[in-house]
């Protein structure tokens, strides 16, 4: 990945080769069509080169292109779970219908964020609910981390006026 860094594209293509099928065996087990399987793949290649500046090269290569992976994956799910269209992972990482299991519509973390504005729902689910870095959701979202930060700030101060009942 340092070579990578430092513009050698033959590096770049070798990489890619290489972590493609790593990726597409991670996607295989945890979601059910193959096409869907190589969408993941596409979108993590994707997450990769844009993200390829932010590796640390004092760090191991895996743990950080498997957050990506993971993040992939995650992202789908909430996109589809925005569409009602809702699969949970197992820990077995076996997909699971959820359409019978598929929670209230109205579920107590989205009552608790009703209201927030889109960003400080956006980076709180981000942040406190799935467990990135500031880093990885400010660039997620394309904004900075003080960026990130803020709407972080905003919506506890929102979330705690609300809870407590006062106008802070």
């Amino acid at each position: 990945m340092e070579r990578v860094q430092e513009g050698d594209g033959e590096a770049y293509r070798l990489l890619l080769e290489s972590v493609s099928t790593d990726l597409r065996a991670f996607f295989r087990r945890r979601v059910r069509e193959s096409q869907e399987v190589e969408d993941h793949v596409q979108e993590a290649l994707l997450t990769l080169h844009r993200a390829r500046h932010t590796y640390d090269p004092s760090c191991p290569f895996e743990p950080w292109l498997y957050a990506i992976a993971r993040n992939t994956v995650v992202d789908v799910f909430r996109r589809n779970r925005r569409r009602g269209q809702v699969e949970r992972l197992s820990a077995d990482d076996t997909p699971v219908d959820m359409a019978a299991e598929q929670p209230s519509p109205e579920s107590p973390v989205d009552r608790i964020f009703d209201g927030l504005p889109e960003g400080q729902r956006e980076a709180l689910e981000m942040v406190k609910l799935r467990g990135m870095t500031i880093e990885q959701a400010a660039e997620h979202v394309g904004i900075s981390q003080g960026a990130m930060r803020v709407r972080i700030h905003r919506g506890y101060r929102a979330l705690r006026a609300r809870l407590l009942g006062s106008d802070e």
